[in-house]
């Protein structure tokens, strides 16, 4: 993020700013999740961080068991996508706008060919507009919002929106 030409951090800021922040390594949140695909249909409209809508594809959903709790995220594609191979995963949790950014975080999963899935959330990642507001970041859906804290991945450290 300090040295790259394609840092999203603002090139006047990149000299001081602090590493990023991640919640410790936890095992118990990487759980194996099933893709339950889904007929194309309508693309749907995710609200971005610019005030834009975004038109994506669901491709399924991906459920999974998380602290003995049975739970589901949306997977996508941008709606005119013919490469299927990468799965963007948005969620919010419980952690967002305390710990987390509160547009929520992200997970990118590269297709399998079982639908079978390792959904490692401490390979959670905040969206670029956390750096930079020019950034047109997709909020995730009601559907992605779980219930719990995820206390993995990405978390906030001096930059705070």
């Amino acid at each position: 993020m300090r040295e790259s030409s394609q840092s999203p951090v603002p090139a006047e800021q990149r000299a001081t700013f602090a590493p990023l922040a991640y919640f410790p390594t936890d095992p118990a949140y990487r759980v194996p999740a099933m893709l339950h695909t889904e007929n194309a249909g309508a693309p749907i409209e995710m609200l971005t961080s610019t005030g834009q809508h975004r038109q994506m594809r669901r491709v399924g959903r991906l459920a999974f068991t998380l602290n003995g709790q049975a739970l589901s995220l949306g997977a996508f594609v941008e709606a005119n996508e013919t490469d299927l191979s990468r799965l963007f995963v948005p969620f919010g949790d419980l952690t967002n706008g305390v710990e987390t950014y509160n547009g929520g975080r992200y997970l990118e999963l590269d297709r399998t060919a079982t639908g079978v899935y390792d959904l490692d959330f401490n390979r959670a990642f905040h969206p670029f507009c956390l750096y930079n507001s020019s950034y047109d970041c997709p909020y995730p859906p009601p559907e992605s919002r779980l219930k719990v804290p995820i206390r993995a991945g990405e978390k906030l450290g001096n930059a705070r929106h």
